[in-house]
């Protein structure tokens, strides 16, 4: 049996040998229909299982790697089956992987179709069932622990029960099964963390359920039938545990019956003889003896669990907050309710600190105008270290805080969980969330917590798709020109576009990198107050090594851009810049610096603009066609040098300028489109 070793350096209880790679632990998850089976599976997967369908059937299965803890499981979501016993066509595929997998034994040689599934048959059993209607689910229970793997019980949908005025004793009804029993509610994500570890220590420890014979007039009248079935030859053509072997052939089943004639034709006979003999001392049929005797052992388990009444008689807000927080369709609400804090945060907490602290401090500092090379040095340096104050006192440290604050109470797993599915559609999951409404405020820490959060390819596209989140640099931009000049349908057309632009990229990189993460258990955390100490401790945390990367490359390229524009490069500049400002952009050609300049913080191509302008307003110099192919450019095109340093640092120099031309890009490519559309429109007005 494997060890448990605690690692105290990290006082992280760590068991080995971890379940990875080709110890990968192998989990199949059975269920009668409507016991929320496909539920448990969208909760975990990946973000593109695999699909297939059962070989000789129509029925379809799901595939895919899932991460619990250190360990990772390949779980298979199976059709739904009935009943082991008496299966129907399209059930006997799901039977015939839970026995063999695609290790086939030497009975199926003769069959010319391939094995059930590609893959190995599963380490252990998690069966799912409705716990409101659990005594026809236990039927289906007693049946798979016959078939010598262990079973872990999902008692799920436990949220009706209690509605029903009901409890389980899971302990008794634990003990009875010998099996770990775990209460679920797939639908709002409880009980699943709890689940699959139980999963994983269930197999680590290799224990199977109790054994489950029929009720002792049964077991007497098979007794003959069972010596002649137990022969080594039999045993080892099929491969299944001698109880199951001989419960199916007593029941008359078809497939193994079959098998037995195809293999052992000379003793079919006698075996048939035996079990008509042992029908004679039965009250009735044999197969409905069976029957009746698992529908009865299922009953009595049942009555011995079930309790009237629920162990907590008082709901408390805890439990009204989460039937509203991870309801499906509720909880889309709550989230919209966090993002909207998110929104006030970022423009009004933000804003009113960003007009108290970095606005006076270029106030104060706009009256000098260096005109030496080493006085123009220094005044750039003091405009990298105010830019730098611009991003984390006003924006990245009340949002972290913030979110932190929320991760403590438990909300943001919450979040993470209701919005996962809709996540999956752009490759991502649920958990990425946070990182996304961190980006509002700064991109800069929303890469940075990716990187702690993710890895692989989910780590590169969520970089990728937040450096087109609006920042508060760019939101500013966006109420202040677009607000403006364009009214409020502008800019809720701009942010509309931002919407549908993260997710068409997030299908399409989700697309070009095949190579699937695994899926998440999100654990779903007991609400709590935060502790202040551990939230500023963890703030610091997350916010310094964005303040080592940003800070040298903020200041140098900010003395690099003075120096060009001290040494008499802006006309230059602009001329390099021709082909995109006047040709592209149909944009006057003095633009070409204040854009370039964008790539240090966003306001200040704005407030360069102004100046390259001669006024602020702008619509006196330009038409709205040229205002609205500016607003889109600026919106889009490169992120600022310290969202690039971070995703140089997390995801090394290639994926970083991949990400700089396809922002580049998509950029060029919008705003012309837009100035085309817009251009034939007034034409077509006109």
């Amino acid at each position: 049996m494997p060890t448990s070793r605690c690692l105290t350096e990290t006082q992280v209880a760590l068991h080995l040998p971890l379940l990875r790679g080709a110890r990968r632990l192998r989990i199949a998850l059975v269920g009668l229909p409507g016991a929320g089976k496909t539920t448990l599976f969208d909760a975990v997967s990946s973000t593109a299982p695999l699909k297939g369908r059962l070989t000789d059937t129509q029925q379809e299965y799901r595939a895919c790697t899932v991460q619990v803890g250190l360990d990772e499981a390949s779980v298979v979501d199976l059709p739904s089956l009935s009943s082991v016993y008496h299966v129907q066509h399209d059930e006997l595929g799901a039977l015939k992987y839970l026995l063999w997998g695609n290790d086939r034994p030497p009975v199926t040689a003769h069959e010319a179709d391939a094995p059930p599934a590609p893959f190995e048959p599963p380490d252990l059993i998690v069966q799912v069932v409705d716990a409101s209607n659990l005594q026809s689910h236990l039927e289906l229970t007693l049946e798979l622990s016959q078939l010598g793997r262990p079973v872990v019980l999902a008692l799920n949908q436990m949220d009706r029960v209690h509605r029903k005025g009901q409890h389980i004793n899971l302990k008794a009804l634990s003990e009875q099964l010998g099996m770990p029993v775990v209460a679920t509610v797939a639908t709002m994500g409880q009980g699943i963390a709890e689940l699959f570890k139980a999963a994983v220590q269930t197999a680590r420890q290799d224990l199977c359920p109790l054994p489950q014979p029929p009720s002792a007039h049964i077991v007497r009248a098979l007794e003959s039938l069972g010596q002649a079935l137990k022969q080594p030859d039999i045993e080892a053509a099929f491969r299944v545990p001698h109880q199951l072997l001989l419960t199916l052939f007593a029941g008359g089943h078809a497939y193994f019956e079959d098998e037995l004639r195809e293999h052992f034709g000379p003793q079919l006979p006698a075996l048939q003889a035996l079990r008509a003999a042992a029908e004679e001392r039965l009250p009735r049929a044999l197969a409905e003896e069976i029957h009746a005797d698992g529908h009865h052992r299922a009953a009595t388990i049942y009555e011995a669990a079930l309790r009237p009444g629920p162990l907590q008689t008082s709901r408390g807000w805890r439990y009204w907050l989460d039937e509203f927080m991870l309801h499906p369709q509720w909880g889309l609400l709550g989230s919209l309710a966090l993002f909207a804090g998110v929104l006030f945060v970022v423009f009004e907490v933000s804003g009113w600190i960003d007009a108290q602290t970095t606005q006076r401090l270029i106030e104060a500092a706009s009256g000098w105008q260096p005109q030496g090379t080493v006085a123009v040095v220094a005044r750039a340096v003091m405009d990298g270290f105010i830019g730098l104050i611009g991003i984390v006192v006003p924006y990245m440290l009340p949002l972290l805080l913030m979110l932190i604050a929320l991760e403590e109470m438990g909300l943001m797993q919450r979040m993470a969980f209701v919005v996962d599915r809709g996540f999956h559609k752009i490759g991502l999951h649920g958990g990425v969330a946070v990182p996304f409404l961190l980006g509002l405020g700064c991109n800069v820490p929303a890469i940075a917590a990716v990187a702690r959060t993710s890895s692989g390819r989910e780590r590169v596209i969520a970089s990728v798709l937040i450096t087109f989140v609006p920042c508060s640099a760019r939101s500013a931009i966006i109420l202040a020109v677009a607000g403006k000049y364009l009214g409020v349908g502008g800019v809720i057309g701009i942010y509309a576009l931002t919407l549908v632009l993260i997710a068409l990229l997030g299908r399409l990189l989700s697309r070009q990198k095949r190579e699937v993460g695994p899926g998440q258990v999100q654990d779903i955390p007991h609400y709590r107050w935060p502790d202040w100490r551990a939230l500023l401790r963890e703030t610091w945390l997350r916010s310094s090594d964005v303040l080592t990367i940003v800070t040298p490359l903020l200041v140098g390229g900010s003395v690099v851009l003075a120096l060009l524009g001290h040494w008499g490069a802006d006309a230059a500049i602009n001329t390099l810049l021709t082909p995109l400002t006047s040709w592209w952009l149909g944009l006057p050609l003095v633009l070409g610096l204040p854009l370039l300049f964008g790539v240090l913080r966003k306001e200040l191509s704005l407030l360069m603009i102004f100046q390259a302008l001669g006024t602020q307003a702008i619509d006196s110099v330009l038409g709205p066609v040229q205002i609205t192919t500016l607003l889109v450019f600026l919106t889009f095109y490169v992120p600022c040098v310290s969202t690039f340093a971070v995703m140089h640092k997390t995801l090394g120099s290639k994926e970083a300028w991949v990400s700089v031309l396809l922002s580049v890009g998509v950029a060029m490519l919008l705003s012309g489109v837009v100035r085309l559309v817009l251009t034939l429109g007034q034409v077509m007005l006109g």
